[in-house]
């Protein structure tokens, strides 16, 4: 099997651990162990004197009945049968494409979007055809969508809201895609990590308004929690029964400790929401205040979500430029290209403060330099 690079994975594999200010991932700042245990009063001494006479055997393989019962309470719809614990959100993006594209098959992609969703495919053999979002507001253009979808039109993948662009749609959009797919019975694969943390719109998940809908999602953007590697999948019960069998194939369990921790995740994720919130709302209206004094930068702004795509006023090819602006200044961006988009850099604001202020601040800098 042949499969592209993946570029922003390989790009961050190389660089992200060479960079001082890190502006460049599209996380919510990382929860540390201990803050987690105070949402619910505790400490992490408490965490694991409770863990310590576990025994670290393989736990639950589909995840634990209390995280699926927590997953399930995301959705209108969903109860905990419809759940599988995946690895991050990537393990469930995987296990839909492996479980049901076959060479031969057509799927439709938006583009940008996280590699995975049309990569994958092409290398299972499908043919892939791309409708490409407006640059003006990378919003999806409906008819455009229509016209590739052909009547054996397999899946169409999407991610919403949009990993690099940060842009969304509302329920009424979903809605036309879904009728869309119903005309050809089609899936549809959506990766919603990055739902967006407003009150503003209406945002509906997939398998909220659509039988053959499709949805992934992880603890590691909206929830702050990369570094455990739990996410999910969601689907109709049929479509959860045939990836339970894919699923043995890819990932046995989570994990005893993760399976835990993610558990005290999702009893608080009222309070981490509300500080997430905060976080989103604060970055974003610094990035505004640069972007608006940078000559050099536009921006569409992102539907308070944790992921921005800038749109860089330069010369130079973007990947070298984010090289050479990390290596000068220490400042990590990852570039276009690198989401088969050139001249723009994914922005990830959602970092420390001051790590966001002294990254633009020097981006600012280095960017009169070189113009």
């Amino acid at each position: 099997m042949d499969i592209a690079n993946f570029g922003v994975e390989e790009w961050l594999n190389n660089w992200e651990k060479k960079a001082t200010y890190d502006i460049a991932q599209s996380s919510i700042e990382a929860l540390t162990l201990e803050e987690i245990m105070a949402f619910s009063g505790q400490t992490s001494t408490d965490f694991f004197e409770g863990m310590s006479q576990q025994p670290l055997d393989y736990g639950w393989i589909e995840g634990s009945q209390r995280f699926k019962e927590l997953v399930a309470t995301l959705y209108q719809q969903m109860t905990a049968a419809n759940i599988l614990q995946t690895n991050g959100a990537t393990g469930a993006n995987f296990l839909a494409l492996f479980a049901l594209i076959e060479s031969g098959d057509h799927v439709v992609s938006m583009h940008p979007t996280y590699q995975q969703l049309y990569d994958l495919p092409k290398a299972f053999g499908a043919e892939v055809d791309f409708v490409e979002l407006n640059p003006t507001d990378w919003q999806l253009d409906l008819a455009a969508l229509k016209a590739k979808v052909r009547p054996e039109t397999k899946m169409i993948c999407l991610n919403n809201a949009n990993n690099p662009t940060g842009t969304l749609f509302d329920q009424e959009q979903l809605q036309q895609i879904v009728a869309i797919a119903k005309a050809v019975d089609a899936y549809v694969l959506v990766d919603e990590v990055y739902a967006p943390l407003t009150e503003e719109g209406t945002f509906c998940s997939i398998v909220d308004c659509y039988e053959k809908g499709i949805a992934t999602n992880s603890l590691s953007k909206t929830y702050s929690v990369p570094g455990i590697r739990i996410g999910w999948i969601v689907a109709n019960e049929e479509l959860t029964e045939h990836f339970r069998k894919y699923r043995d194939y890819t990932m046995i369990c989570g994990g005893v400790i993760a399976d835990e921790l993610a558990i005290q995740v999702l009893e608080n994720r009222e309070q981490i929401i509300a500080r997430n919130k905060k976080i989103v709302a604060e970055n974003l209206a610094i990035v505004k205040q640069w972007v608006d004094q940078e000559p050099n930068v536009e921006l569409v702004i992102p539907q308070s979500v944790s992921t921005s795509f800038i749109q860089l006023k330069i010369q130079q090819e973007d990947d070298q430029f984010c090289i050479d602006l990390l290596k000068e200044t220490g400042v990590l961006l990852v570039p276009g290209s690198a989401f088969g988009v050139a001249g723009h850099a994914r922005l990830g604001y959602c970092c420390k403060k001051e790590t966001l202020e002294t990254g633009l601040r020097l981006l600012s800098d280095y960017l009169k330099k070189v113009s």
